[in-house]
């Protein structure tokens, strides 16, 4: 499977800060806070099947990776601690991510402004 993105030369989890740390080989390294990653899940429970099936995740704030999986030469599999672990993160969608962070980030806040959600789980 061909990627345009340049390979990934570091994947570093950061548990204690909840950022995954990734360089590229073109030197490009990303700071991808693990709700970013979470929200921005490329599994169809996130995703749908379309663009209009598109899920907005709220209550993850707190979540951090639990472990991360090779799936081949061309991507990871992200084991969140909320259970989550279906999305399939190859190196041209964490290069894309990262590349489009502050939109990204700025469009998911806005997301749950309008939906009346929040960052934070639920309390009891």
């Amino acid at each position: 499977m061909p990627t345009t993105a340049p390979t990934p030369t570091l994947i570093r989890l950061h548990q204690q800060s909840r950022v995954l740390e990734v360089g590229f080989e073109d030197g490009s390294s990303f700071q991808l806070p693990c709700e970013y990653l979470r929200v921005n899940s490329p599994s169809a429970e996130v995703q749908g099947h379309g663009p209009d099936q598109r899920v907005t995740v709220p209550g993850k704030r707190q979540v951090n990776i639990r472990a991360i999986q090779p799936v081949g030469h061309y991507a990871v599999l992200l084991v969140f601690d909320d259970g989550h672990q279906t999305g399939i993160y190859s190196w041209e969608t964490l290069y894309e991510l990262g590349r489009g962070q502050e939109t990204r980030w700025a469009e998911y806040l806005a997301e749950l402004e309008a939906k009346g959600l929040s960052r934070d789980p639920p309390t009891p």
